[in-house]
């Protein structure tokens, strides 16, 4: 084998390498995107059940105010008739006095 031969067969060698390591990182790339796209998928669907939740809390919260309010009128009303009654007893004591 000459020289010249020698250093096409080391030439092709190192060109074969080069091939096979490219298609290794090629199909390690797109992979990697794969990856990047399932994440990317995950982080929009964590972020609508985020929104979601959030919704959900707010609505609660809401419930929650109108729900101690309910119970702050029922409350108030049995003060008002506590009152009214306290009234009209003092309106039957005024009208025997007289």
């Amino acid at each position: 084998m000459t020289q010249n031969e020698k250093v096409l067969a080391t030439f092709q060698t190192r060109i074969r390498q080069m091939i096979l390591r490219f298609q290794e990182l090629k199909k390690e790339n797109a992979d990697l995107y794969a990856m990047v796209e399932e994440t990317e998928q995950r982080v929009k669907q964590l972020e609508a059940k985020l929104a979601q939740q959030e919704h959900d809390y707010q609505s609660l919260k809401m419930a929650r105010m109108m729900e101690i309010t309910d119970g702050d009128l029922d409350g108030a009303k049995e003060r008002v008739a506590k009152l009214i009654r306290d009234v009209n007893k003092c309106i039957a004591v005024l009208s025997d006095e007289k």
